[in-house]
């Protein structure tokens, strides 16, 4: 028996990265996944057979019968659009009935200083980044005040918390994040809802990967624990909020090896 039997769980942003890995964890405790994906339909595909393949391995470890072949499915849905996010949540609502965890980990970067970062730039990283978490928790709301249930998780950065060069618009966007989270905490806590955000610092993402490797070197030597964090260690903090998390909420977790305290 796993952690999160019986949950239903959306993961914004879910085909690779981060994402990717949380989608496995929940997965791994027993959540069904509607993992989300805008443009990368085969990595999204690819997560699903894997979910399939590892509860098809448990269950037969476990000596049970073969896995529901729904324990996982992808979803495209630009969660920058405000109706195209709240229909992702609704389809997941009408095929599984209900929705207990929601991560919100879509996120893009379009990194510019403000002497060069353009109104497009701006928008763009603000409605993909910041305005999608406002636009699937309002739709999962309902459902999670009905149930008196709901895990909504969250991922930020510290660069939200910290800020960085050429980071204007992605800084506004977690930042914004971190303070959404604490009101959405305090007026959903009564129906048995937590919200709380998740705050990386850098991780071994392709994100990262795009970074030249002497600046990456660089941003290593600011870091305590002189490494890049992995996708499965953030993937690890969101678990223990949506499974373990019962008394939790309003908070923002930094996992980030000392590069902000």
């Amino acid at each position: 028996m796993g952690k999160l039997d019986g949950r239903v769980a959306v993961v914004t942003g879910g085909a690779r990265g981060i994402g990717r890995a949380i989608a496995l964890a929940l997965a791994e405790e027993g959540a069904r996944v509607a993992i989300n994906y805008h443009s990368s339909a085969a990595a999204a595909q690819e997560l699903v057979d894997a979910i399939r393949a590892m509860r098809q391995e448990q269950a037969h470890q476990a000596g049970g019968a073969d896995a529901d072949a729904e324990v996982a499915i992808a979803l495209q849905a630009d969660v920058s659009n405000a109706e195209q996010a709240r229909g992702l949540i609704a389809q997941v609502i009408e095929r599984w009935g209900r929705i207990d965890i929601l991560v919100n980990n879509a996120g893009i970067t379009r990194d510019r200083t403000l002497r060069k970062l353009t109104d497009e730039d701006w928008l763009a990283v603000i409605n993909n980044n910041l305005n999608s978490v406002y636009y699937t928790t309002t739709a999962a709301m309902p459902t999670m005040i009905e149930q008196k249930y709901g895990r909504i998780i969250n991922i930020s950065s510290y660069v939200g918390q910290a800020g960085n060069f050429g980071q204007a618009n992605y800084g506004a966007s977690k930042g914004g994040i971190i303070a959404f989270t604490k009101t959405a905490a305090i007026e959903l806590a009564r129906y048995g809802i937590t919200v709380n955000a998740l705050a990386p610092g850098f991780t071994l993402t392709d994100m990262l990967a795009k970074v030249p490797e002497n600046v990456q070197e660089q941003i290593k030597a600011r870091i305590p624990m002189g490494r890049f964090g992995k996708p499965e260690e953030i993937a690890k903090a969101v678990l223990f909020l949506a499974a373990d998390g019962d008394y939790i909420t309003g908070q923002q977790i930094n996992v980030n090896g000392g590069v902000y305290m």
